[in-house]
């Protein structure tokens, strides 16, 4: 996964806004937390983007959080 060109390090997805009673819709959920391979943390605008570009992720995600 990447975003702007920039490789995304997938074990450091974090998501938010969960709402098991959402399930199994979750459209409040979004990306909280992510890093570039580099480790430099994605700022508030780019989680945005990778929530909007990466939806079928982050439904994944919190689903799995649920688990």
């Amino acid at each position: 996964m990447n975003l702007n060109g920039h490789e995304i390090k997938l074990s450091s997805l974090q998501v938010d806004g969960v709402d098991s009673s959402d399930y199994p819709d979750f459209c409040d959920a979004y990306f909280c937390y992510a890093e570039y391979t580099n480790g430099i943390e994605l700022t508030d605008d780019e989680l945005e983007q990778l929530t909007d570009k990466n939806g079928d992720v982050v439904h994944e995600l919190a689903y799995d959080s649920l688990l």
